[in-house]
């Protein structure tokens, strides 16, 4: 999408297979301009958009299970951001390779997946600054690439 009046750059990285970029942390300020229940909202709103996508077969196929599931992304995502570690808290470490190793997660996958992320996080345009908005973005651009595990 084209943000005109900001400095966003919502460019997708290219997938090239066998190489995974380094992954940089969001800035914690994201965290705090957006609050947990901002972060909450904004998974919502993205596991709302996945359930009616081209890769919802890849998610929980009720609407409560996906509710469920977008309440542990946002979990996932505030603890990342440096928030309260609610992730490890209810659910264990990360290791979100060995989490996402059942599902076909495609490069297509991957770009559909980054597509609706950047909708859910079009709201939050001009609410929260620029860099921290890059620097949200540039994290799930590059931890996408980390969770594809099979080919075309």
């Amino acid at each position: 999408m084209n943000f005109s009046s900001s400095s966003l750059n919502f460019n997708i990285l290219p997938y090239q297979e066998g190489v995974k970029p380094p992954v940089t942390k969001p800035n914690p300020a994201f965290l705090t301009e957006i609050g947990e229940e901002g972060m909450r909202d904004l998974f919502r709103r993205f596991y709302t958009s996945l359930h009616k996508s081209t890769i919802k077969d890849l998610f929980p196929q009720s609407e409560e299970e996906m509710m469920i599931a977008s309440q542990h992304s946002a979990d996932f995502f505030i603890q990342i951001c440096g928030g309260t570690p609610y992730f490890n808290q209810n659910r264990g470490a990360p290791q979100m390779g060995r989490r996402h190793a059942p599902f076909a997660i495609t490069p297509e996958a991957r770009l559909h997946w980054l597509v609706l992320m950047e909708d859910a996080l079009q709201p939050l345009v001009g609410q929260i600054s620029d860099e921290n908005m890059q620097s949200f973005w540039d994290y799930v651009n590059v931890f996408s690439i980390w969770m594809i595990n099979t080919r075309e």
